[in-house]
């Protein structure tokens, strides 16, 4: 593979939106002519992720005609609409400069530059897959510099393959996978250190998920949009063992990817905790039976809760449940299966439940809990090496009952999970010399994938 210099990579994407901005259309900048039927549907989609705008300064970059900036225009305080085709900054400027409180460039968004804290959100649409991953870093810490503490970063993109229609000549577009962005974004780092206090920001992620009109209009699953935040990285938790984030701790320790696969080799596929199958058959089914789940399910197998379910009524995606927002009223039943331990603020997370739920709405969380304090070294030092968070099943009761939630039943099922691990502690020695194997053929694979990510 020859080598290709930065320059020619711009030139090359320049001619390739010159050629296809000739007349300024909805249909040229999305590169597809069912353009319209999917921007009736995206627009209220993509907006109803971003936070308030209200008060807001917003950078918009690759504005395009303006699809999303007469939108911005009406909730922000000012926008600056960003985009490097002379003849869609045109656009927009003639269809929505008479809005006020805008500001229209044309610039090479590899070139920009604004002060420090200049913005609360940064929006991009179908722009970051047009960066080479050399400009692609440099303009993640750009942002990171741009956004005011706690601000917003929301970016969508065309992931594995190409999504629009139009026929292309050339195509010089960067089809990266999820995994690529996430990586990158929150790995970025940015030090605001004053001469009294040392300050570092990064980006954690907020949500991470698919754009639904393309599944619904196109059958294409490969359109993915992300909201993450800036946020302190210097203060770490006692819990997080020295990572830089919460989610880092947790992909690093308990969840790495050889560990997910040797829960699901111990508790069955698609399963991470114990009991796999027969758990969530037994105690999940006598609760949520008769309801159906809207999108907060985010794992879901149908033959486990004994009645279908329309796989396509199920929405997935990558959140932090703590940063995540939803309107009041939004779900009948809201479901959490041994993750809240993980959670430090249970009280602030169960008034976001408290509000998402519909009236009448129910509530369902198993999670592990502990006895009465003191507990055992042993115990303490694995509850420290795990990061838990644990309460015993009492308190937790007490806990959603100060939320406002009635008729709390808090059982203790510990007798029933003995029995449950006991079985699974003689399935593991009758297949201990097939786990060595795999554990060690994991071990392996582990090693080369995670030296290829690094070397990407």
């Amino acid at each position: 593979m020859g080598f290709v210099s930065i320059e020619t990579e711009r030139n090359m994407m320049t001619k390739f939106w010159k050629e296809h901005s000739k007349f300024a259309t909805v249909e040229e900048m999305m590169l597809d002519s069912n353009a319209q039927e999917l921007t009736q549907h995206e627009l209220p989609e993509i907006l109803s992720l971003l936070p308030s705008l209200a008060a807001s300064d917003v950078l918009e970059l690759g504005a395009g005609i303006g699809r999303y900036t007469r939108h911005l225009i009406g909730k922000a305080r000012h926008v600056t609409a960003v985009d490097f085709m002379e003849k869609f900054v045109e656009k927009n400027r003639k269809d929505n400069s008479h809005l006020g409180n805008t500001e229209f460039i044309q610039a090479d968004v590899t070139k920009l530059d604004f002060p420090k804290h200049s913005f609360d959100v940064v929006f991009s649409n179908w722009l970051l897959m047009y960066l080479s991953d050399q400009e692609l870093k440099s303009l993640a810490e750009k942002l990171l510099m741009w956004l005011r503490p706690g601000g917003y970063l929301f970016f969508r993109e065309s992931c594995f393959h190409q999504s629009g229609d139009c026929k292309r000549d050339f195509n010089p577009t960067l089809y990266r996978s999820p995994a690529y962005y996430n990586h990158l974004m929150t790995s970025v780092l940015q030090d605001e250190s004053e001469k009294t206090e040392k300050k570092c920001y990064g980006f954690d992620m907020v949500v991470n998920k698919t754009v639904q009109t393309y599944v619904k209009v196109k059958n294409n699953q490969n359109q993915l949009c992300w909201l993450m935040q800036k946020v302190r990285r210097d203060v770490v938790q006692q819990h997080q063992g020295g990572f830089s984030t919460f989610q880092e701790f947790l992909d690093n320790q308990q969840y790495t990817r050889r560990g997910i696969l040797r829960y699901e080799k111990m508790f069955g596929s698609g399963y991470v905790s114990t009991g796999g199958i027969s758990t969530t058959k037994v105690r999940d089914a006598e609760y949520i039976g008769s309801y159906i789940f809207r999108g907060m399910a985010t794992y879901l197998v149908p033959e486990c809760i004994g009645f279908p379910i329309d796989t396509s009524l199920v929405q997935f995606e990558v959140s932090d449940a703590t940063k995540r927002k939803f309107p009041d009223s939004t779900f009948d039943v809201v479901y959490s299966r041994d993750t809240i331990l993980h959670i430090r603020d249970k009280l602030d997370l169960f008034r976001k439940f408290y509000s998402w739920l519909k009236p009448g709405g129910k509530l369902l969380i198993s999670d592990y809990c502990c006895g009465e304090k003191p507990w055992s070294p042993a115990f303490q030092d694995y509850v420290n090496q795990r990061g838990y968070i644990l309460y015993t099943p009492q308190r937790y009761g007490q806990f959603l009952s100060e939320v406002g939630f009635s008729n709390v039943r808090a059982e203790d099922r510990t007798e029933q999970f003995i029995q449950v691990i006991k079985a699974e502690l003689q399935r593991a020695g009758e297949m201990k010399e097939e786990f060595i194997q795999v554990n060690t053929h994991l071990y392996v694979d582990e090693f080369v994938h995670g030296n290829r990510f690094r070397e990407m």
